[in-house]
């Protein structure tokens, strides 16, 4: 009976916790969004329009500003303007810092040339003998590489469950093995406790070795 009682639990829950917390996420993200109705002015508003909110306009109105801002950005008249106004931002203490930091890592994770977050990698950490997945995010260059005197890479090593923390490792380039898996598997991975592993193909397994091969 509470064989029973515990598969049938089980069950409901492997059912019900994915939407759930999917459902949760995809809450927090609308209502983070739906900030952007404030932008307006309030007689512009959907609630004093129609005389009651829309759940979800702020992202159809955050992607029309990020759009339309794309647009602008795109000729000689618009990159002046951004060229300004990120001079004067520069101006300020530590909002330039920071400001600069976070334009630096956009710039970097959105190119189409770059390099960040384009391979899973697999590291020896903390210590030998233990392996972590980490993400590469660069080439190391400048100080980092003379000192050393090693071709060196940046690896993110992200913390479970939380993707967004974790430590960033300076390895040396044969020392970090490149998996087949694709970035969005390696999340997976990570944000499920090593729970949720990629299976990989039968044309990229390695090929088994025959009973008694290698042996002298």
């Amino acid at each position: 009976m509470l064989v029973s009682l515990r598969r049938y639990l089980i069950a409901g829950l492997l059912v019900w916790l994915p939407l759930i917390v999917t459902g949760f996420i995809i809450k927090l993200l609308v209502d983070l969004l739906d900030f952007t109705i404030l932008l307006l002015p309030p007689p512009w508003r959907p609630e004093a329009i129609l005389g009651f909110s829309i759940p979800g306009a702020g992202i159809v109105l955050a992607v029309v500003v990020v759009f339309v801002t794309g647009v602008v950005v795109a000729n000689i008249v618009g990159r002046k303007l951004v060229s300004v106004g990120e001079s004067i931002v520069r101006r300020i203490p530590l909002v330039s810092s920071i400001y600069g930091a976070v334009k630096q890592v956009t710039e970097t994770v959105l190119s189409d040339g770059g390099q960040a977050f384009r391979k899973v990698m697999l590291i020896e950490y903390p210590r030998r003998g233990l392996w972590s997945v980490g993400f590469m995010t660069g080439v190391a260059v400048g100080e980092v590489q003379d000192r050393t005197e090693r071709d060196v890479i940046t690896v993110f090593v992200p913390t479970t469950p939380n993707p967004t923390s974790g430590f960033v490792i300076m390895v040396p380039r044969e020392e970090a093995i490149e998996l087949d898996m694709t970035v969005e598997d390696g999340l997976k991975f990570v944000m499920s406790m090593g729970v949720v592993t990629p299976m990989r193909s039968p044309e990229e397994a390695p090929a088994p070795v025959a009973q008694g091969q290698g042996k002298s």
